[in-house]
């Protein structure tokens, strides 16, 4: 493969995808469990469980709609099983109609119209196992990495995270974005107190702006529950790892930004409208921030550790890398690559971005993440507003 290649599968709508998922989406969570039993049936297929789609209003309602249609949307998405119940707030056929703009397969199937659970579900696994068959017919082709769209997360931090894993990102995130490409930072919770660093390297006046006004807001949610942001974070495992305050975590996490001009700050679940570094305001919560940068577009996630976890995405291969040699040993099971080697002395930050770098391509290539082999699909939307 050329250098700032990868293998893809191409989309009607001209994105690439680095894996032809059929996906099985339940717009409301009465229907999650019949979503998951088609894709029991139905090899090929990838779903998920929430809590989410009904008795939702206003802006929450709006980011939870969004979110629905950008894992539909996803490029790593070949065809999709939209799946309600029929008297839900978000309708299964609403979002099916914005999924379908993209010149993709997408069927919608209601439990109530059908005449219950059982019938949904037969009906649903055998759209499913037709358009697993139709998937199964496309190739991949060679691919520029500008078409890529990286997710960038820092999960359970250390003293070491600042040093070697996100730093390695960080590199890898410049490496991306000088071959045309777009890497995604997210987390505003998590960088808090270093936002000053980022609005110095935004691309004009109004980027600069918009930095401190998500960050702003993000304490003021706190503010007005009558409780301090910097009580949860950091975590207990933070503490444990070595890190004394929010302000310290987020100087380390600011590390997966590079050092690229920042482009654009994107509201959650938005798919980016510029290349190059973008900054998605997302919360703290890894597996919130983590269906957030996949519903805005993002085929690859790139996820640093110095804790340990298995999260990982139904569509999106997640590229678990630790901080330090010792986690990665522990909890070899759950982590692709080891950052430590860069604290030890035995590699620099470059050479351990280069080795993300070759993983990418890997991954692209076919290569199974440890959280895609245990099968680890998580899915979870920031909530913003109240139910009713």
């Amino acid at each position: 493969m050329k250098e700032g290649k990868f293998l893809g599968y191409r989309r009607p709508d001209g994105k690439v995808g680095v894996r032809n998922h059929i996906l099985i989406l339940p717009t409301i969570t009465c229907a999650t469990r019949a979503a998951k039993q088609i894709t029991e049936l139905v090899q090929g297929t990838v779903s998920f469980i929430h809590q989410h789609g009904c008795a939702q209003v206003g802006i929450d309602y709006d980011q939870t709609f969004r979110t629905y249609v950008g894992m539909g949307l996803n490029p790593n998405v070949y065809g999709v099983v939209v799946l309600g119940l029929g008297c839900e707030t978000h309708q299964a056929r609403s979002v099916s109609d914005e999924i379908a703009k993209s010149g993709k397969p997408v069927v919608t199937v209601s439990i109530q119209d059908h005449g219950g659970t059982l019938q949904a579900i037969a009906e649903g696994a055998k759209v499913a196992a037709q358009m697993v068959q139709d998937a199964s017919a496309i190739i991949r082709e060679e691919c520029d990495i500008s078409e890529l769209i990286i997710g960038t997360e820092c999960g359970g931090s250390d003293a070491c995270s600042g040093l070697s894993a996100n730093p390695a990102v960080g590199y890898l995130s410049d490496k991306i974005i000088d071959h045309g490409g777009t890497a995604i930072l997210a987390e505003t919770t998590e960088l808090i107190g270093a936002e000053h660093l980022l609005a110095n390297r935004a691309v004009d006046d109004q980027v600069a702006k918009r930095v401190y006004e998500v960050i702003e807001a993000m304490e003021n949610r706190s503010i007005q529950m009558g409780v301090d942001i910097r009580t949860g974070n950091p975590s207990p495992g933070n503490l444990k790892g070595g890190l004394s305050s929010l302000e310290e975590k987020s100087l380390g996490a600011a590390n997966k930004a590079g050092s690229r001009p920042l482009q654009q700050l994107i509201n959650y679940a938005e798919a980016p409208t510029k290349k190059g570094l973008i900054w998605m305001d997302t919360p703290g919560h890894d597996i919130e921030q983590l269906t957030g940068m996949v519903a805005g577009g993002a085929q690859i996630v790139l996820f640093t550790t110095g804790r340990g976890t298995p999260t990982g995405s139904p569509i999106a291969p997640t590229i678990k890398i630790s901080t330090n040699s010792s986690i990665y040993k522990k909890m070899s099971e759950n982590i692709d690559l080891n950052a430590g080697s860069i604290i030890e002395g035995e590699e620099t930050v470059d050479q351990v971005g280069e080795r993300i770098f070759s993983e990418i391509v890997n991954v692209s290539y076919g290569k199974l993440t440890k959280a895609e082999i245990l099968k680890q699909h998580d899915f979870g939307i920031w909530r913003i507003g109240p139910t009713f």
